[in-house]
């Protein structure tokens, strides 16, 4: 800080020297007094720096001494404040546990009569509701008798058809065998399914490779029908 300042002098006097008029000529100045005047402002600065101190000092302990004063009313306040609050809300608790229990008993009051008055509603209300249910299950009972004998009747009905449709398909179906039975013995007689060097499309076919060796013309039809 000091450094600082001793430096903000110096350069304070050169600027006041660079600001003179150019025609006058500036008296030299010594380094023994640039020190000494150092030194001046050195201990100038050490007094006011003494003298801050203690207007600070004074005044940190009049703030104090106001703070405090402050401080012991505020709590002096706040003490008030908190006494009559608690005064008030006990009062009002008080008179909230009054309501609280009047209330209380009325509510009471209110649920007993219509506790009363419920049962006597759900006892009328359980008479005619078993009513219903007696009449009810008279009639499921006759639905219940009246679909046995539907389904009894669906029943036979279904299984009439059915043997209906059994017996219709083999009437049906007898000329059909017949007839599968006669063109399996043709076929059986005419392409010779069963013997030992195959059927007659297979051997023709054969011979006709066999020629198709010799024959050019045979050998090219045969293969235009992919059959070489």
């Amino acid at each position: 800080m000091r450094y600082r300042m001793s430096l903000c002098c110096t350069l304070a006097c050169a600027l006041a020297s660079l600001d003179a008029p150019a025609i006058e000529t500036a008296p030299r100045i010594s380094d023994r007094e640039i020190i000494e005047s150092l030194t001046r402002l050195d201990v100038g600065q050490k007094a006011l720096e003494q003298n801050m101190n203690q207007r600070f000092a004074a005044m940190e302990e009049t703030m104090n001494q106001r703070f405090a004063a402050m401080e012991q009313t505020m709590n002096q306040r706040f003490a008030a404040m908190e006494q009559t609050m608690d005064q008030r809300f006990a009062a009002m608790e008080e008179n909230v546990d009054q309501r609280f229990v009047a209330m209380e008993q009325t509510m009471n009051q209110r649920f007993v009569a219509m506790e009363q008055t419920m049962n006597q509603r759900f006892a009328a209300m359980e008479i005619s509701m078993d009513q219903r249910f007696e009449a009810m299950e008279k009639r499921f009972d006759d639905l219940l008798a009246m679909m046995l004998t539907m389904f009894s009747v669906t029943t036979l009905l279904i299984v009439s058809l059915f043997g209906y449709i059994v017996w219709d398909r083999r009437t049906a179906l007898r000329p059909l065998e017949a007839r599968l039975a006669q063109l399996e013995q043709d076929l059986e007689r005419d392409l010779q399914l069963r013997h030992e060097q195959g059927s007659l499309p297979t051997r023709l076919l054969n011979v006709l490779r066999n020629l198709a060796r010799e024959d050019e013309r045979l050998a090219g039809v045969l293969r235009s029908f992919s059959m070489l």
